[in-house]
């Protein structure tokens, strides 16, 4: 077992963390917490493997990835109130799982033969969407559309990872430096209080 994949299920385990927390301050059942879960922990590297017809579909593939999920749901069940706390400590999961998943998507396609840029939005998918649908779900606006920058971290470390497999680095040097990348966007991000410029005026109607 190696280390990427330890960090997926990582990623996959406080993914689906947060998921639950979603689902259960919103008062879903069990049923609902389950499939929010769900969702926000595969849904990207699913809609990723739909949109370039890669089969297995992850989680089919590997059931490695369901039971962490469940797990997750169970470990939210009994012990939310103690989840709190460690808000930070799964702000830190949570940001390495988006780097790691920008890596295996980015590496999934260009296995498929895909454009680079293609690759990369792939590697976004793999990290974003699955937010995405839960907000959705939820009946939220997703959070990557309104505040802080966190698929743009995923686009920028998909760019690096590109750079350093075109550069012919080690496969460990392309891992920590697309990682290195965007865990380091994210916290300076929610550190600073970042964000992407938003259109609030009408330029050209400002200047007539």
């Amino acid at each position: 077992m190696d280390l990427i994949y330890v960090l997926d299920i990582i990623g996959t385990f406080a993914f689906a963390i947060s998921g639950a927390l979603v689902a259960s301050k919103k008062d879903f059942d069990l049923f609902g917490v389950i499939i929010i879960a769900f969702v926000t922990a595969v849904g990207g590297g699913m809609t990723r493997d739909v949109l370039i017809n890669a089969h297995p579909i992850n989680w089919i593939g590997d059931l490695n990835y369901i039971w962490t999920i469940l797990a997750a749901v169970v470990f939210t069940f009994l012990f939310k109130s103690k989840i709190a706390p460690l808000r930070k400590t799964f702000f830190l999961f949570d940001t390495i799982g988006i780097g790691v998943f920008t890596l295996l998507g980015v590496q999934k396609g260009l296995s498929y033969e895909l454009h680079p840029f293609i690759a990369v939005v792939m590697g976004m998918v793999s990290s974003v969407i699955g937010g995405v649908i839960r907000d959705v779900l939820t009946n939220e606006v997703p959070l990557i559309f309104k505040k802080e920058i966190y698929a743009s971290a995923c686009l920028a470390g998909g760019g690096v990872y590109l750079l350093t497999y075109y550069l012919e680095f080690s496969n460990t040097i392309q891992f920590l430096a697309t990682i290195f990348t965007v865990i380091s966007i994210r916290l300076l991000a929610v550190r600073f209080h970042l964000q992407l410029p938003k259109i609030k005026d009408d330029l050209f109607g400002k200047i007539s």
